[in-house]
């Protein structure tokens, strides 16, 4: 018996004539909040001061429906993610501290360039290179 698979799974259906439903939503919050900002402004400034604020939201929910960063990321995942950045917690794993050299110390400028290389090579306990080589042993027995 044979099935047919779906294709184009990751596309959206157009529900609204040419829009989906979130660039529909998208669509339909902004021009309700834009006509409730140039409403409000319009009876306090006056209709040509009240279009300032109204054309950036209407730019910006405009995006939120249609832009696209990335061929799959939208707007609105970018905008997410900067919310998330701006005002969550900034954690540094990993801060370098600078090591003075000491006379005694085997860094030292008076031990020259070769053991300075020489010392940031990790060196194999006796236990460590025995359990590699017994793991290299088992590894030969098996093929």
């Amino acid at each position: 018996m044979q099935f047919q698979v779906p294709q184009f799974i990751e596309i959206e259906d157009k529900i609204f004539g040419p829009l989906t439903f979130k660039q529909f939503l998208y669509v339909l919050g902004g021009v309700g909040f834009a006509y409730i900002v140039w409403n409000i402004g319009n009876r306090f400034v006056g209709s040509l001061f009240a279009i300032i604020p109204t054309l950036p939201i209407l730019v910006f929910f405009g995006a939120l429906a249609f832009y696209k960063i990335h061929p799959k990321e939208p707007f609105i995942k970018t905008v997410e993610n900067a919310v998330k950045y701006y005002l969550g917690n900034k954690l540094y794993v990993w801060k370098k501290v600078a090591k003075v050299a000491q006379k005694g110390d085997r860094n030292s400028d008076t031990l020259g360039a070769n053991n300075a290389a020489e010392s940031l090579v990790p060196r194999l306990t006796d236990s460590k290179l025995k359990e590699i080589s017994w793991g290299l042993d088992i590894n030969e027995n098996i093929k």
